[in-house]
């Protein structure tokens, strides 16, 4: 929902949606800033000396586990929460002031809305409260809601909830939209709209402030990226200069052949069987996974289920020097196709920066930089932390404001100390 309060009126708005020009600003610029923030909930510090600036027209992306913080900090922004230590400025005011909030746009991670309205009356009900807020028809078909604009909010699935509480948060056309998992609970196809209407508003002036813990998300829309990991920031960079962090490039390879466990420089390998028969799970046919494998240190390629019957295999390989690995597989004799080599993915790089913590680093069990015992994670065969692709889900399938399991999954400590 949004923020702004009451004003009388309504203004013929412009035929797009774009943030009305307001003053107001920290010293410097920064439409949002946090500085030395800490926030606890009883003795779990939920963000750690937290220092984020955000100036006019960015789109940060603030990725982490849950539980990492993010939402504690998109509260403080807000001016739901106060912190314990540090200071919180919006539009260069407290964010607790009515009138620093005038402005800003939020869609929390869950949302209520009035069950017995309808869809068009609540996006004029929250109209109402601005001077100028974007027509209810052009926003509803932005988001693709017009075929609902006559059913009960009530009648809704989780993910048309979902859209519809992102439309409100720019109903107003605010400056600068705090978005908290905004597309938890949405199809690929409702997810890629909801993008397109975050880049057009973005396109049209507008500051975004977003959280997520879909790595796609972050590497499609942000175009800097905060990593925050058991309250600390772990990063602050641009997307691209976070990527050039991973010195490894990612080299795909398919062959008929064992490629061996001797190839030079390769620091981490996967392999999958495929277009075998028989082993676990009787997986068969072409194309067919039948067996998954990694690896650690120089081509360590695991070893194959005997009851495995593999066409050939995919592998993964991770080095520094990419040109040496193919030269290598180009004098070795072995027959292989499909080669691909690609730069680091975002996943890669916030699996190292996770795995290696801040300089100084932290003792055993120890969350680095404070005292407190580290929260648990899912480990891979390599000890990082390998969030899974989001599945591809309906509308219906995940309540409003419930992330969905084989993401960044971390127990949400700040929610459950409330």
């Amino acid at each position: 929902m949004t923020t702004q309060h009451p004003a009388a009126g309504r203004e013929t708005p412009p035929t797009t949606a774009r943030p009305a020009a307001r003053g107001g600003s920290a010293p410097g610029g920064s439409l949002v800033s946090a500085q030395h923030v800490t926030r606890r909930f009883g003795d779990v510090v939920a963000l750690d000396d937290v220092t984020l600036e955000v100036g006019a027209g960015e789109l940060v992306g603030l990725l982490g586990p849950n539980g990492a913080g993010k939402s504690t900090l998109l509260s403080l922004v807000s001016g739901q929460r106060k912190p314990d230590s540090g200071v919180v400025r919006l539009f260069g005011g407290n964010p607790r002031d009515a009138s620093s909030r005038q402005g800003l746009g939020l869609t929390p991670q869950e949302t209520g809305l009035p069950a017995t309205l309808k869809v068009r009356e609540v996006v004029d009900f929250v109209g109402r409260h601005y001077a100028n807020p974007v027509p209810t028809g052009q926003l509803l078909e932005q988001f693709g809601l017009s075929e609902l604009a006559g059913r009960q909010t009530g009648a809704m699935s989780g993910g048309q909830k979902r859209r519809l509480a992102v439309a409100l948060s720019l109903v107003g056309r605010p400056r600068v939209v705090l978005l908290d998992e905004p597309t938890t609970g949405l199809d690929v196809g409702a997810r890629q709209a909801l993008w397109a209407a975050i880049r057009e508003y973005h396109a049209g002036g507008g500051t975004v402030l977003l959280t997520s813990h879909y790595l796609e998300e972050v590497q499609a829309l942000a175009q800097r990226v905060v990593v925050i990991d058991q309250g600390v920031v772990k990063a602050d960079d641009t997307l691209d200069a976070i990527l050039r962090r991973v010195g490894l490039r990612r080299v795909v390879v398919r062959s008929s052949a064992d490629l061996g466990t001797d190839l030079p420089g390769v620091v981490r390998s996967e392999r999958t069987a495929e277009g075998g028969a028989g082993g676990a799970g009787g997986a068969g046919g072409s194309g067919g996974a039948a067996a998954v494998e990694s690896g650690a240190g120089a081509g360590g390629m695991g070893t194959r289920d005997a009851g495995t019957v593999a066409a050939g295999w995919r592998y993964e390989l991770y080095t520094a020097d990419a040109d040496e690995l193919v030269r290598t597989l180009v004098t070795s004799g072995l027959p292989f196709h499909g080669l691909e080599i690609r730069g680091a993915s975002l996943e890669e790089a916030f699996e190292q920066m996770v795995a290696s913590g801040p300089a100084g680093g932290a003792p055993p069990g120890r969350a680095p930089g404070t005292g407190r015992p580290a929260r648990a994670s899912r480990p891979t065969s390599t000890g990082l932390v390998r969030p899974d692709a989001p599945p591809s889900r309906g509308d219906a399938g995940t309540p409003t404001g419930v992330a969905p399991s084989g993401t960044l999954d971390r127990t949400s400590e700040e929610e459950s100390a409330r």
